[in-house]
């Protein structure tokens, strides 16, 4: 059986605990993510970075 070409990654927040969970292709991209997305527990938009999910 083939491996899946996409794997679950953790965004977590650079200013408190909130995290989002999505997908991204190893393959494709080979750094890790980084996005400014809304962190409602600061309520501003912030920094996310990717981490492992446990």
């Amino acid at each position: 059986m083939a491996k899946p070409a996409t794997v679950k990654v953790r965004l977590n927040s650079t200013e408190s605990g909130h995290f989002y969970v999505t997908k991204k292709n190893p393959r494709n991209i080979t750094e890790k993510l980084s996005f400014r997305k809304y962190d409602p527990v600061v309520k501003k938009h912030v920094e996310y970075k990717e981490g492992k999910i446990k």
